[in-house]
């Protein structure tokens, strides 16, 4: 994990009235906090963003001004634009909490050892938290739960997940 790698902390909306306010969706534990975290960039690095005020909205719904962002046309040229924060910015998790970002590129194994493929991305579709492991050489894509009976052992040191696949995998016949 650099110290210098981005952690995708929120994501410009639609604009907000015609002064250059935006709608930003939050990621972080306390919304409001993306504003705390220093210049933000985008997925490139090619645009620094700066906060000059925001306000709650509703729930993890902000709306900001971006210095520089004068008009409502400038806004609406950033929505949905991912934004993001430099790694060492961050407030480190709390004990059995991970930011995505750390997980994408550990290793997938079982606890045997036998190679499952690569974390590729850790998605979130309204459930919980869902790791994508992508297969070494191809083919269609593991979706796992990620939760401590599936993922129990994380190894950053190691750059490796160990993962103990469910029963209940489509495909697979039951048990007796």
């Amino acid at each position: 994990m650099r110290p210098d790698s981005l952690v995708l902390v929120g994501v410009f909306g639609a604009p907000r009235g015609v002064r250059g306010e935006i709608r930003v969706k939050s990621f972080t534990g306390d919304p409001k906090a993306i504003g705390a975290y220093g210049p933000l960039v985008d997925a490139r690095r090619a645009r620094v963003f700066a906060f000059e005020r925001l306000r709650g909205l509703k729930d993890d719904l902000l709306v900001v001004k971006v210095t520089g962002v004068e008009s409502r046309e400038a806004a609406a040229a950033l929505t949905g634009v991912d934004i993001f924060a430099r790694r060492d910015r961050l407030p480190p998790p709390s004990e059995d909490e991970y930011y995505h970002a750390d997980l994408v590129g550990l290793d997938a194994v079982t606890a045997t050892g036998e190679q499952l493929g690569r974390v590729a991305r850790v998605s979130n579709y309204g459930a919980g938290d869902i790791l994508e492991i992508a297969r070494e050489g191809g083919g269609e894509t593991l979706l796992m739960p990620f939760t401590r009976a599936v993922a129990p052992t994380i190894d950053f040191e190691s750059g490796r997940i160990v993962i103990e696949p469910p029963k209940e995998i489509a495909g697979e016949p039951e048990g007796p």
